[in-house]
């Protein structure tokens, strides 16, 4: 009854649906490994973001190279920002609107120099392609936590004097011509004492899954569809084929002389057919 299944057309239509039922599995995984590494991410938040700051002495390492589960750790510096190093982002939206972050040198006491990211700006009015001002830091000592937070690569586009294309922190510490820490910078949190006028604060990170979950098991299910579609119409060819032949037999001519292409008899009326439908079935029997 399904040996139609190893015709070449058929075969050919396993073969699609073996095709798209592997793409599927691909983008599935695809959007379980994404899932992953958001349930990382929301992890890390959760576990760092709001602990207890750690001194610098403690986590010094990490300004050299970055641990991944240690990112958004809180640490509290003394030392001194140096204006003359100030630097603002380009291209930094937040919350769909378009603007800036501003990056100072922080020179701790203890003769290291780390990179702060105090802040957020918006576009300016005045003058394109420069927020309208930038505010300050605090003058003199001061006691800063800010969160650990990775460098980023190098963008192959240039930038106006005073701004960066990306937080690449070699090529930021190349302009200030001194020694910098380069595996990581900090994001501020606060410092001490306050400047009269701040950067907009960063939000604090989405600890939502996403929609990871659901994509995956929809692309597994689409795998999945394909075949029962495939055998589905299988089912269906195989029910014809069985009916042509329960015709054939009743009327009494042989599958051969059928299939050699020689006039069918009219086929026996089809329970709850319409009289439309038995004309169709007549006049294609007899060759119309």
């Amino acid at each position: 009854m399904y040996r139609f299944l190893f015709s070449s057309k058929w075969l050919g239509y396993l073969l699609l649906a073996a095709i798209f039922a592997t793409a599927c599995v691909f983008l599935g995984r695809w959007q379980m490994d994404r899932r992953a590494e958001s349930l990382a991410e929301i992890n890390r938040v959760t576990s760092n973001y709001s602990a207890a700051p750690l001194p610098f002495a403690a986590v010094e390492a990490q300004f050299s190279r970055l641990d991944a589960d240690k990112e958004w750790t809180q640490v509290e510096m003394k030392g001194r920002y140096d204006v003359g190093g100030q630097r603002v982002v380009r291209n930094r939206p937040l919350n769909g609107q378009p603007g800036y972050e501003v990056v100072v040198p922080f020179k701790l006491n203890t003769g290291q120099t780390v990179v702060v990211d105090r802040g957020w700006l918006p576009i300016g009015n005045n003058t394109p392609g420069r927020p309208d001002a930038v505010p300050e830091p605090p003058s003199g000592e001061v006691t800063v936590v800010v969160r650990l937070k990775p460098g980023e690569p190098e963008l192959q586009r240039g930038a106006p004097d005073g701004q960066l294309a990306s937080i690449d922190l070699p090529a930021y510490a190349a302009q200030l011509g001194y020694p910098v820490l380069t595996g990581a910078y900090g994001q501020l949190a606060s410092e001490t004492p306050a400047a009269a006028a701040m950067p907009y604060p960063f939000p604090k990170p989405s600890t939502e899954e996403g929609t990871h979950l659901s994509y995956s098991l929809q692309w597994f299910a689409f795998g999945v569809l394909m075949f029962i579609g495939f055998g589905y119409a299988a089912r269906q060819q195989a029910r014809n084929a069985e009916i042509d032949a329960q015709d054939a037999e009743a009327d009494g001519t042989p599958e051969y002389a059928m299939a050699a292409g020689r006039r069918r008899p009219a086929p026996r009326k089809r329970k709850n057919a319409t009289a439309e439908e038995e004309e169709d079935a007549i006049l294609d029997a007899q060759g119309y």
